[in-house]
């Protein structure tokens, strides 16, 4: 059993020290019977987070050897197990709460949250995207942050569908929403896998597409090529995406991969897990 400090890096390490750091810290998570939401579980995840984000970005992670880069979608797999129970725990407490959205705050990964909705407002804002009349959030889960921030501070008259194949995520989502009539008139949520959505994606100005929708690359450009093919011409796509370390904890997508779409603007916060990727359907 492994056990680990917080990491805090001021200068780069090396690729060695990576390598033997992010081994150990696999080591440990596969030890793990289940990712069931546990003391241990949110020391590794914490470790995890930690190690991969204030990482200096300038390491090449491409250089790795196979039997590094082979344990990444183990990782991605476990984080995403992982997070799916942590919001489900936290989403069923404040269901049966009179007012749950007004625990909202209390959630982990609250200020995270808050800041790339501000970041992906902003940059569709700066794109042309204020009057969004309908949005869909594909991998919304049982605690659908991203759609309400969005919907209660940046898009106040927008109608959100929230996508996803968890029908248990869903009916806990649909409690919370419930609580306030205003926001339940604008936001639905729909039990389905993308893939099976298709002339219906027509409907949207903009497709929000979440980090941990597609586990690995393949998965990823069947997703990106099924958008393209259904959404509006010149609809807009924000992808959440990750970058050299953080590709240990949630999924890449590389540029090559967005076919027939314009790139707009990609930000990358500091700290943050993910970067958000903006870009245009071209015209066919």
């Amino acid at each position: 059993m492994y056990y680990f400090q917080s990491f805090y890096f001021d200068t780069e390490i090396s690729a060695e020290i990576f390598k033997d750091q992010i081994m150990k810290l696999h080591a440990s998570i596969s030890e793990q019977e289940s990712p069931i939401n546990s003391e241990k579980v949110k020391s590794l995840l914490g470790n995890l987070s930690n190690f991969c984000t204030l990482l200096p970005s300038t390491i090449d992670i491409k250089a790795f050897p196979e039997e590094v880069l082979n344990i990444r979608e183990s990782l991605n797999n476990f984080v995403s197990q992982a997070e799916r129970l942590i919001e489900l725990e936290f989403s069923t407490f404040i269901a049966h709460k009179p007012k749950p959205l007004q625990y909202l705050t209390e959630y982990c990964y609250y200020a995270n949250y808050v800041r790339i909705a501000s970041i992906e407002s902003k940059i569709l804002k700066e794109n042309g995207m204020e009057n969004a009349k309908k949005v869909a959030f594909v991998g919304s889960g049982a605690l659908p942050l991203s759609s309400i921030l969005m919907a209660t501070h940046h898009m106040e008259s927008t109608h959100f569908d929230n996508f996803d194949i968890d029908d248990k995520a869903n009916e806990v989502a649909r409690r919370i929403i419930a609580s306030d009539a205003a926001l339940e008139k604008r936001m639905k949520f729909e039990t389905q896998d993308i893939m099976e959505v298709k002339e219906k994606l027509g409907q949207y100005d903009c497709i929000f597409l979440a980090a941990l929708v597609g586990m690995n690359r393949e998965e990823k450009v069947k997703i990106l090529g099924h958008i393209r093919m259904y959404m509006k011409e010149e609809g807009l796509l924000v992808v959440r995406s990750a970058k050299g370390a953080r590709t240990f904890i949630y999924p890449s997508v590389e540029d090559c991969d967005f076919v027939d779409f314009e790139l707009l603007t990609t930000f990358q916060p500091r700290h943050a897990l993910v970067h958000s990727v903006l870009r245009k359907k071209t015209k066919t």
